[in-house]
């Protein structure tokens, strides 16, 4: 049995030690492993309490100090004309902090009375005992508008975008912000709407040219109606918010949870921690501990912050920003777990045997502080032996440990066999001005797909728990494909030279022994495309038909409730199974589920087409500076009017018009998915390889116009045309009908030899 320290131990080797004072230094001294940590946690905490040692990450020796990010209130400048800032959570008993701003070009002023969240930095030897660093405003929420200015004697008339709206709005002539006729420009509201004449706004951006790279996110969010400013009192109420006290929650701010982002998340909603299972029942297992931001706590039914988020639905990502479920102060301060900062959090103990099997999991609610905020790039180098000065504290007793349980997961993964597409995504950088300065892909690494596993465990586990104490939810529900969409997949592997069984009950299995094949070839990406094509849409929906992708019988999302309000749902649906508040879910929750889970999928597909339209017009602008280069990529799609080219490099998708393709008349074989030269029997088809020349590309639109150059390899035949020069479109209707009947019946006898 492992022996745990008293307090006079531990007093003793930190006094013995002064320059190994970490909980690691002291579990090592004491040959603690395990779960064994939690009681010498415990231990520390205690002294901490009692208040012998002060805490700061990590080592029990520092004074008290103020988290990395922190809520500010700006004082003002002093003589010097340094502008200061006070923290608004101090809770320490020494004297508050001072903290001096750093403003950085560009930035909008800051004036005293102003609420911000900023990321601090300790000085030494300085005056001030911190710099700060403007994040983000936080309690300011004037009405914004996008539109079309427009020059008048008295200033100027704002014309907005958005498509259901007809009131113009009046410029002062010292507010034009010296805008141009036709400039785009996003304005704010500067006084009460009056019923009598024009409400009066003053410009605050100049966003330039409605087709340039800075306004392609803006145009995107108003013409698909994405609300995109939150209303005076859901302001109110988020800046009102206070953060959770520990109550009855179950405290595992001693419990090494880390949060794993990309480098530049503005907020965390999850983190993690695993450790060996030293219950002799389960050898070689896991604990798994996953622990969400507690947004219900703030977000209760029926009030004005729960109407403007089930009214979103969820939040929208775009290149250059990012359009809120929730307003910053929960979203990016307090239902976001910061490194250091104690949160509110829901959180799920998750047990698994050394086959990668969950065989148990229970539900808490609970108080945490995040140990370390990592990036996935870091967390994988450090497990490839390339360790940095923050990962090198965590790496035998958090990283690895979470390395070990995902190992196990994995094998349960390739049994279950759940849709394994490879289809990388795509990255746009901008520059400050909003231009495209590359596309590039992602890498995909083990710390994603680690993260990815232990989301998916906890949303299942969530769901189980659900049906279990029978109570009201909404599933994540993935069907699967429809007969014909199975079909169209089935003939496009066909023609590739692959095979899709047929006459069974289609599992995901089969889909992934198709991907198999096409693994390595050249029709990889296209197999792939053609797969993700014929599923289905997934939706929220009360009733439980499972998770066809995922191969899961119970789904649902809990792991995301600051961007997505299905997982509020689920959180809410827990507090009331476990009994653990009022801020459960209440009768009209229940009784409108169906109609959420509806509303809810709606905004999913409706920020899913906006910023798959803004992706498209940033790609076109980014193309249109290299009009009539040469590209490299593959037909991704047929159709009677053209043939689209996925390009390798950008991954974009321009159209070559049919009437552009050589000097013959082509016809459209949909049952082949191909397009067939009458003169050459050029066959073009989809997967094959192409040489084009960009053509024209269109930022407003997002449209991209291809020249095909070569197919296969080859340059294209001329072929004979006819005579006087005409092309096809000379040709009588009779013929043209007479001549695609023969070559569909050509195809279809060599099908079927």
């Amino acid at each position: 049995m492992v022996h745990i320290p008293s307090k006079e131990e531990v007093l003793q080797w930190i006094s013995d030690n002064p320059t190994k004072t970490s909980k690691r230094d002291i579990a090592k001294a004491f040959g603690i492993k395990g779960a064994a940590r939690i009681d010498l946690k415990r231990v520390l905490r205690e002294l901490e309490a009692d208040g012998h040692l002060q805490k700061r990450k990590q080592s029990y020796s520092d004074p008290e100090s103020l988290p990395p990010v922190s809520v500010l209130e700006i004082i003002g400048p002093n003589d010097d004309g340094d502008l200061l800032a006070r923290p608004l959570e101090w809770q320490g008993e020494a004297a508050q902090p001072t903290i001096i701003m750093r403003a950085k070009a560009g930035e909008a002023a800051l004036g005293a009375g102003n609420r911000i969240l900023a990321r601090l930095t300790k000085l030494k030897g300085d005056t001030h005992d911190y710099e700060g660093r403007l994040i983000r405003q936080i309690g300011t929420n004037p009405l914004r508008i996008v539109g079309i200015f427009r020059e008048s004697h008295e200033g100027g008339r704002l014309v907005p975008i958005d498509k259901g709206s007809d009131k113009e709005w009046k410029i002062a002539e010292g507010a034009t912000l010296e805008a141009r006729d036709g400039e785009l420009v996003e304005a704010q509201q500067t006084g009460p709407k009056s019923r009598m004449g024009l409400p009066r706004a003053k410009v605050v951006a100049r966003l330039g040219d409605p087709s340039s790279p800075k306004a392609v996110s803006l145009i995107a969010i108003h013409q698909h109606g994405i609300p995109d400013s939150f209303p005076d009192d859901v302001i109110a109420q988020a800046d009102a918010a206070k953060p959770a006290p520990l109550g009855k929650r179950l405290d595992l701010r001693d419990m090494p949870l880390v949060t794993i982002d990309p480098p530049d998340a503005r907020d965390h909603d999850d983190a993690c921690f695993a450790h060996a299972d030293d219950d002799p029942k389960n050898p070689d297992g896991h604990v798994v501990w996953v622990a969400i931001a507690d947004v219900a706590y703030y977000v209760t039914p029926g009030s004005a912050l729960d109407r403007e988020a089930r009214k979103r639905g969820n939040s929208s990502y775009f290149p250059d920003r990012v359009v809120p479920m929730l307003p910053d102060r929960l979203s990016g301060d307090l239902c976001s777990l910061h490194e250091d900062v104690e949160r509110a959090c829901m959180a799920v103990r998750m047990v698994l045997d050394k086959d990668g099997n969950k065989i148990s999991h229970q539900f808490h609610r609970a108080m945490m502080k995040s140990h370390a905020s990592l990036a996935y790039s870091e967390v994988q180098a450090a497990m490839d032996g390339n360790v940095n000065e923050k990962c090198a504290p965590l790496l035998e007793e958090v990283i690895k440990p979470l390395y070990a349980a995902y190992d196990v997961l994995v094998k349960a993964r390739q049994r279950r066999q759940p849709l394994d597409l490879n289809l990388p995504e795509r990255r746009i950088e901008l520059s400050e001005e909003g231009k495209v300065i590359s596309v590039a892909f992602r890498d995909r690494l083990d710390a994603h797909r680690l993260i990815e596993e232990f989301m998916v465990l906890a949303n299942v586990a969530a769901a189980e728990t659900l049906i279990e104490k029978k109570q009201p939810l909404l599933f994540r529900v993935h069907e699967e494909p429809s007969a014909e969409k199975l079909e169209s997949l089935r003939e496009t592997a066909i023609s590739s030279g692959f095979v899709l069984a047929k006459g069974q009950v289609l599992q995901t299995r089969h889909l992934n022994q198709l991907l198999s094949q096409a693994a390595g070839t050249e029709q990889e990406e296209l197999i792939n495309i053609s797969a993700l094509r014929s599923m289905t849409q997934a939706y929220y929906a009360p009733e439980n038909f499972s998770h066809f992708g995922l191969a899961l019988r119970n789904y649902a999302h809990f792991t995301s409730p600051i961007r997505r309000y299905a997982d509020l749902i689920v959180h809410r649906a827990l507090i009331s199974a476990h009994g653990w508040g009022k801020d459960g879910l209440s009768p009209q929750d229940i009784e409108q589920l169906e109609e959420t889970g509806k509303q809810i999928s709606d905004t999913e597909r409706r920020s899913m087409v906006a910023e798959r339209d803004t992706t498209d017009r940033y790609l076109a602008s980014y193309l249109s500076e290299r009009l009539g280069n040469e590209f490299s990529g593959r037909v991704a799609g047929i159709a009677r009017f053209g043939v689209f080219i996925k390009l390798d490099e950008t991954g974009a998708d321009g159209l070559v018009p049919v009437a552009t393709i050589g000097r013959e008349y082509f016809v459209h074989d949909e049952d082949a998915n191909a397009l067939i030269g009458e003169q050459s029997g050029l066959k073009i088809t989809l997967g094959q390889p192409a040489l084009v020349r960009l053509a024209e590309a269109t930022p407003t639109t997002g449209g991209v116009t291809l020249e095909l150059l070569e197919l296969d390899g080859k340059p294209l035949p001329k072929g004979r045309g006819s005579r006087g020069g005409k092309t096809h479109r000379g040709r009588k209707v009779g013929q043209t009908r007479s001549k695609k009947a023969k070559i569909k019946r050509k195809v279809a006898r060599k099908r079927s030899k």
